[in-house]
């Protein structure tokens, strides 16, 4: 039990108690989207049409989304409709946040609608309300998850040390009472990982915009 246990706890803990990379990366990526957003606000403002802003703001995009950005660029220089580009783009992106931008812009390509900067810079804002919002939960999860290596590195070092220093200790968890307590604070330690990690992930809003439907390929025959 003590041997399955560690290796659980080996493939586990790291991704558990570890830095919070996920979340880190999508924080990166929504500020990406707000700098991006308010570039194109500039940039209309400058009396750019909107094809052109997207060029120009594509060309120094954040590093967070310059792959996609980058495909968006080229995509229209292929002379490919701008509201199909620009879904295809939010396809890419998979991003609920950047959905209302692209919702924006689709709407913008369309119907031409008025006042875009202003809407824009309200999006940026709003992105950048959500990032600043993301990073103090960031912050409170940080001292829950100190306190959670403390008592595991505290745990796991008296096991160690125990095992090392006083081995007759443990000889009750030879029996087989001893490792069917052993399997009940392995399950206990299980069970409260579990929770601390369903408590502390952030749900995403549903997305606006949803994946493109698969092209059904069409097959030409012949009539005789």
């Amino acid at each position: 039990m003590a041997a399955v246990l560690t290796t659980a706890a080996m493939l586990t803990l790291p991704g558990l108690l570890g830095p919070d990379r996920a979340t880190a990366r999508r924080t990166e990526r929504m500020e990406a989207l707000a700098l991006w957003t308010e570039m194109l606000r500039d940039t209309l403002s400058a009396a750019a049409g909107l094809e052109q802003a997207v060029l120009t703001t594509a060309a120094i995009a954040p590093a967070p989304l310059q792959r996609e950005l980058r495909r968006l660029a080229a995509s229209i220089r292929s002379s490919q409709p701008l509201p199909a580009v620009l879904r295809t783009f939010a396809d890419e992106a998979d991003d609920p946040l950047a959905d209302v931008v692209v919702a924006a812009l689709v709407t913008a390509a369309e119907r031409q609608a008025s006042q875009l900067a202003a809407l824009l810079g309200e999006l940026a804002d709003s992105v950048r309300e959500q990032v600043a919002m993301r990073r103090r939960i960031d912050a409170g999860r940080a001292s829950i998850r100190t306190g959670v290596r403390v008592t595991v590195t505290v745990t796991l070092g008296m096991a160690v040390g125990l095992t090392i220093f006083n081995r007759p200790y443990l000889n009750p968890f030879n029996t087989l009472t001893g490792q069917l307590v052993l399997a009940v604070v392995g399950a206990l330690f299980a069970a409260s990982f579990t929770w601390l990690t369903a408590i502390g992930r952030l749900h995403e809003p549903v997305r606006l915009i949803g994946h493109s439907p698969a092209k059904t390929p069409v097959t030409e025959g012949r009539t005789r």
